[in-house]
């Protein structure tokens, strides 16, 4: 889900020492080209009208960033079976009313597909974020949410495994340093050297 890879883009939500990975609203752009949620033409509209407008640009960021950081706290909240607060909500439904009055139908080789509306504004590049938060927070999907398993890692993922069982945000980082850390213990409580000759 688009929603929980922006939630993602900080290492860790609590705690010191995050890893922040928008430190730009260039950072943004492309992050967001990253994930197809920007063509080429838009990616580079953005980018030279951020370039034009830098304190737009930085405040737009600062919005993203309460955004993301809103976002991470009502799906937790849910997750533990609790309330989000009405301040959360209420920002995110007034993104979600700036956001879905952008949207528009467009004609596609005899059929009609969603798109948003043109133009250049910054903050345009939330409005498909938004759409995905509000789209999960309200399908059956919600209760397939889950958190990493890994100590110092707090990232959401959506558990599409067969028995919804799934412990780690990626096997392939997360999963594996924590099978290989329970195998070094293992073999260290059973007198087995680590070592290779």
């Amino acid at each position: 889900a688009l929603c929980l890879d922006f939630v993602n883009t900080i290492s860790a939500h609590v705690g010191s020492g995050a890893l922040e990975y928008l430190n730009s609203y260039e950072d943004l752009v492309v992050w967001c080209r990253h994930t197809g949620t920007l063509g080429d033409e838009e990616t580079t509209n953005l980018l030279n009208h951020a370039s034009r407008h830098p304190k737009r640009a930085a405040a737009t960021l600062v919005q993203v960033i309460v955004l993301r950081e809103t976002i991470y706290r009502v799906l937790i909240t849910t997750m533990d079976g609790a309330e989000p607060t009405e301040e959360d909500v209420e920002l995110l439904n007034t993104a979600l009313e700036q956001a879905l009055s952008q949207l528009r139908i467009k004609p596609q080789q005899g059929v009609f597909e969603w798109t948003w509306s043109d133009g250049k504004e910054l903050d345009r590049i939330l409005w498909p974020i938004v759409r995905s938060a509000a789209d999960l927070l309200t399908s059956e999907q919600l209760r397939w949410v889950g958190q990493c398993g890994r100590e110092g890692c707090d990232w959401l993922f959506l558990d599409r495994s067969k028995n919804h069982s799934r412990r780690w945000c990626s096997m392939g980082m997360c999963g594996s340093r924590v099978k290989s850390r329970r195998y070094y213990h293992r073999r260290q409580e059973g007198g087995i050297s680590t070592r290779y000759v």
